[in-house]
């Protein structure tokens, strides 16, 4: 059976060898929160921003970050996702942005669960910096995750 190891025999990095592991329903969930002043969430909730739907757009950005995760990390592997689901709550203080992945395979879903979250949140955040200079993105992290022998 191959070792599974990040680096090489002269101590570089390379990507994990997960040929030997047996494929698995996997799930992740992330969740990850926005800052904003009280007038832009006002702006928000009434569709008032100028770029458009804050929300549906950042859900849309969301699942396209998280599909694309695999490019974006250089030693993540490329997984089929079956499901990714973005949701984005506007709250009193700012945006909560939620990701579930779900795939079968070899390794787990969690980057790019929390991929999802981190674009959708960077979209909130470019919707609206003409209007809130002060915006934070905090608490990104990882809720859950899990395995499951498939039958």
């Amino acid at each position: 059976m191959t070792k599974l190891t990040h680096t090489d025999e002269k101590g570089k990095a390379k990507m994990v060898d997960v040929s030997q592991k047996p494929d698995q329903l996997r799930e992740a969930k992330a969740r990850g929160f926005i800052r904003l002043q009280p007038e832009t969430v006002e702006l928000i909730r009434q569709n008032q921003m100028k770029k458009g739907d804050v929300l549906t757009v950042a859900e849309i950005a969301g699942i396209q970050g998280a599909k694309r995760t695999g490019e974006l990390i250089p030693l993540c592997h490329p997984l089929q996702l079956w499901k990714i689901d973005v949701k984005c709550t506007l709250q009193d203080n700012g945006v909560q942005a939620d990701c579930t992945t779900l795939c079968i395979g070899k390794t787990g879903v969690e980057m790019e669960a929390l991929t999802g979250v981190q674009v959708a949140l960077l979209t909130v955040y470019d919707m609206c910096k003409a209007v809130d200079k002060t915006m934070v993105i905090e608490q990104v992290r990882l809720v859950s995750k899990t395995k499951e022998a498939i039958a």
